[in-house]
């Protein structure tokens, strides 16, 4: 009987950080806390991403004056400009106007994504 040992070596994973594209859809659930909380008190979620986003806590509140959230439809715009995802005012006002907890909840997503990137790890064993 003879003793094999097998090492392997660990493998690099890349991810790119700055993707040109939304990290995840408008309807995929990453934390089913966030999300009911953004259907449940969508108020205080849609504030508290704006404040994360470095906007005042309230302005989201303005939203309720319009057809067009036009708030929900401005966050969209700066953070596909801070981050450079590629998309259209269209879809932006679409998913303001159709699905503002969705929004709010990928815009939520993409800010974790993106400020807590991964470069490069390896998986080390002893």
């Amino acid at each position: 009987m003879s003793n094999k040992t097998v090492i392997q070596q660990p493998k690099p994973v890349v991810m790119a950080a700055g993707s040109d594209q939304w990290n995840s859809s408008i309807c995929e659930c990453d934390s089913l806390h966030e999300c009911c909380f953004s259907v449940w008190c969508f108020p205080c979620f849609a504030c508290i991403t704006a404040r994360d986003h470095g906007e005042c806590l309230c302005l989201p509140l303005l939203d309720t004056f319009g057809i067009i959230p036009p708030i929900t439809m401005a966050m969209r715009v700066s953070m596909r400009k801070r981050y450079n995802i590629d998309d259209t005012m269209c879809n932006d006002c679409v998913y303001a106007c159709c699905c503002g907890p969705c929004s709010w909840c990928q815009m939520r997503r993409e800010m974790k994504a993106r400020l807590h990137p991964v470069s490069l790890f390896c998986n080390k064993t002893g």
